[in-house]
């Protein structure tokens, strides 16, 4: 397997492919974690079916797979970013924003890994209740602010934290006015974080007391949710730092976070039977066992249907919205006309409806029976899965 894939490039399916039986024989994965598996090793094969291309003159053609779309797949997220931002610019302020990040401390982990869609959505009220009474108390208005779900590091380890997008002032409560921030200074990370923590740990009492936890070993004895409670640390971890001035490179950094998977395969430096090596930060690598590598994946599988993408304040209501907007003597961007089509040929620069040797028209046709596809796919593969059938 140390030959890369698409024209120098190796991929994640060729190595769940290749482990993911291994994988499932040594550790028990829940029943999304396995439709991930499988839906990244299917997409853009032949098991998900297609069309052909052919070229009207030169006769050039090839099979395009359609994608599988799950938002797991390092294959599939490009259009569906791009599409994401478009619709964003419709909601964001053209104004500066701050980014600040809420990290969930280890010792809730193991509470995480039996109640992962209670914990994960405990993590984001919290957080955008805590931005939000910060922006009451300190500037009696309201914040409109974007948050993310993101639970690795670059290293693939398990780390939940929250991105958060905040615009850099808010709507008076009496709609009076809109009043900005000045500088590069939000609010004061160590209150923001001690706001979190007794927000979050009321929730999960809340929670601990209707029995959402009753299975949970570690509550079996009265004590020990208290018990859990004393452990955590006083102090959390909260960063906030001035993001961009303008609406639009705001867009162009949230989007980064919005739609990212946990390792893209442009970060994967080489892969071989025993050994899969991938860059993390800056000019760092890690290497792992190609089973521990898809264990490490699948553990940042969220749960089927889970919202990891919330707002809050303004960023949540449309007449709030529109009031700020008018106040800030901004109207809302023109809505897009871009077809899917044009918005794969900006980000590839490729035009699939030209053949790539003549660039005359290609029309679309069934696939031929396996035997045809079988020579087809041979004499002409299809182009570098970063461009094949990203909106198929």
């Amino acid at each position: 397997m140390s030959t890369p894939v698409g024209g120098g490039r190796f991929d994640i399916a060729d190595i769940v492919r290749a482990h993911g039986a291994e994988l499932k024989a040594r550790h028990v994965l829940s029943r999304a974690q396995r439709r991930v598996l499988t839906d990244i090793a299917q997409c853009r094969t032949e098991a998900l079916g297609g069309h052909v291309e052919q070229c009207t003159a030169c006769g050039y053609e090839r099979p395009v797979y359609r994608s599988c779309r799950n938002r797991h797949c390092p294959k599939c997220q490009a259009l569906t970013q791009e599409k994401w931002i478009e619709e964003q610019r419709q909601r964001m302020l053209d104004m500066k924003h701050f980014h600040v990040v809420f990290t969930l401390p280890a010792q809730l982990r193991p509470l995480v890994a039996f109640a992962p869609r209670l914990l994960y959505d405990v993590l984001l009220r919290a957080a955008g209740r805590t931005l939000l009474e910060f922006g009451r108390r300190n500037l009696e208005a309201t914040l409109g602010a974007t948050l993310v779900l993101h639970t690795w590091t670059r290293e693939l380890s398990y780390h939940p934290h929250v991105h958060a997008i905040v615009t850099a002032g808010g709507l008076l409560n009496d709609g009076s006015s809109f009043r900005a921030l000045q500088g590069n200074y939000l609010f004061p990370v160590d209150n923001l974080a001690t706001v979190l923590r007794a927000k979050l740990l009321d929730m999960l009492w809340r929670a601990h007391r209707n029995g959402a936890f009753a299975c949970f070993d570690d509550f079996a004895d009265p004590e020990g949710f208290q018990r859990m409670v004393n452990r955590l640390p006083k102090s959390w971890n909260a960063y906030a730092k001035a993001s961009f001035n303008k609406g639009e490179h705001v867009l162009q950094y949230l989007g980064r976070y919005t739609h990212r998977v946990g390792i893209a395969n442009s970060r994967l430096l080489n892969v071989e039977h025993n050994a899969v090596t991938f860059r993390t930060k800056g000019s760092g690598t890690q290497t792992l066992h190609p089973v521990e590598f898809l264990h490490r994946l699948v553990q940042h599988v969220l749960p089927a249907g889970f919202h990891k993408i919330r707002h809050v304040g303004l960023y949540a209501s449309v007449p709030k919205r529109d009031q700020a907007r008018q106040l800030l003597d901004q109207q809302p961007p023109p809505r897009s006309s871009e077809t899917w089509q044009e918005r794969l040929r900006r980000l590839t620069g490729r035009d699939i409806l030209q053949c790539p040797r003549c660039h005359c028209v290609l029309r679309i046709r069934p696939l031929p029976n396996k035997n045809r596809l079988r020579a087809l796919r041979w004499c002409r593969a299809p182009p570098p899965s970063s461009t094949a059938a990203l909106a198929s």
